[in-house]
């Protein structure tokens, strides 16, 4: 008998940071991970762009602070687009339940956000997730 890697649901990601380094960061370490990363920005404008784009995107990372304006804005573009949002913020979380499927909270280790992807996998194939990493909150079930 063969033993694999379960076959990933998510393995486009659009990120959306506004800290170079931390951008940076996340975006080798998930390429790393054998993650296909669309983009990496800063701009709010710029990841509209992307999650409109006939490109697929699985999920959007998206911070709350960017250089142009509030992240939030690319969580409704993304969930208006039947795309995933998972916020990553050291930000206070005021009302923004509605838009992202959950939010992952600065500072956090990198397994953690794997362990988050893993968790929103699980949420779209209609299954409770296994562990939820301590620094994050599911704000919506099951699709």
């Amino acid at each position: 008998m063969l033993f694999g890697k379960k076959k990933r649901r998510i393995t486009r990601l659009l990120i959306v940071e506004d800290e170079p380094l931390l951008a940076f960061d996340t975006e080798h370490f998930l390429t790393e991970e054998g993650f296909v990363v669309v983009a990496t920005t800063d701009s709010v404008g710029e990841a509209i762009g992307h999650i409109i784009a006939p490109n697929a995107i699985d999920l959007v990372l998206v911070d709350l602070g960017l250089r142009d304006g509030n992240g939030a804005d690319v969580a409704h573009a993304a969930r208006a687009r039947n795309v995933p949002a998972l916020l990553v913020t050291g930000r206070p979380l005021d009302e923004v339940e509605a838009i992202a499927i959950g939010c992952l909270s600065k500072p956090y280790p990198q397994r953690h956000l794997l362990a988050a992807i893993a968790a929103i996998e699980a949420l779209l194939d209609g299954k409770p997730p296994r562990r939820l990493p301590a620094s994050m909150k599911l704000f919506q079930p099951a699709a």
